[in-house]
């Protein structure tokens, strides 16, 4: 999900962003934004956030034909966090933001981001396209979690267990690292590899979270509705 993005202006939203590097990154978007020229716009670098992941998808996918187009996979990350993180920002230093327009078109943009990389992986000869299906779902119900939260509580979580979009980008390099060093034959596990067991891994403690948190939230509501 979006760590940057601008909330719908229509209630007060309480962003919660307490991942490990939240502080670091927000330092070094804030030095960018200072030094973007005129003609880059927030929608211009939403579509680099785009192509970033489009870059991630094919890296991928080619690697059915030889391990090196894994380079283009990982080159992609670093453009998509660029794009991703650099639009909402941007809006915010110019003091352009369109709220309801943002909001609807990066999380837009993200739920297409994460069915590419993640299609992409489990399209590659490393990963299960079942399994990585299953990383989709977790991490869909997560952002959807997320949503609901802002408009019914209006509170943003940006982050779960010391983790956000950013850490997950960089965790998701070294799967692409290992998997050029490791190579795709069979592990241990037969069918099942290791890259299978840490996607399906990250996939349940995706959907742990969401069950976590929805229940969290509802007996919040059920108390102050009553």
């Amino acid at each position: 999900m979006r760590d940057d993005a601008p909330e719908p202006e229509s209630h007060q939203i309480h962003r919660i962003q307490q991942n490990m590097l939240a502080s670091a990154e927000r330092s070094l978007l804030t030095w960018l934004c200072r030094r973007m020229p005129g003609w880059v716009t927030p929608d211009l670098l939403t579509l680099v956030g785009m192509v970033g992941a489009a870059a991630i998808f094919v890296g991928y996918v080619a690697s059915i034909l030889h391990p090196s187009w894994l380079w283009l996979a990982i080159a992609g990350y670093l453009v998509h966090w660029f794009g991703d993180s650099m639009d909402g920002s941007l809006a915010r230093h110019r003091h352009i933001e369109r709220p309801s327009y943002g909001y609807f078109l990066d999380h837009s943009c993200d739920s297409v981001s994460t069915m590419l990389i993640l299609g992409g992986i489990g399209a590659s000869p490393y990963v299960r396209l079942d399994i990585a299906l299953l990383a989709v779902a977790g991490y869909l119900l997560l952002s959807i979690h997320a949503y609901l939260s802002a408009k019914v509580c209006g509170d943003f979580k940006l982050s779960y267990l010391a983790a956000g979009p950013t850490e997950l980008r960089l965790m998701l390099i070294g799967l692409t690292l290992a998997m050029l060093m490791l190579g795709s034959a069979p592990g241990v596990f037969g069918r099942v590899s290791g890259f299978d067991l840490f996607v399906g891994i990250v996939a349940v403690i995706l959907m742990i979270l969401f069950a976590a948190q929805s229940w969290t939230v509802a007996r919040r509501l059920a108390a102050i509705d009553r």
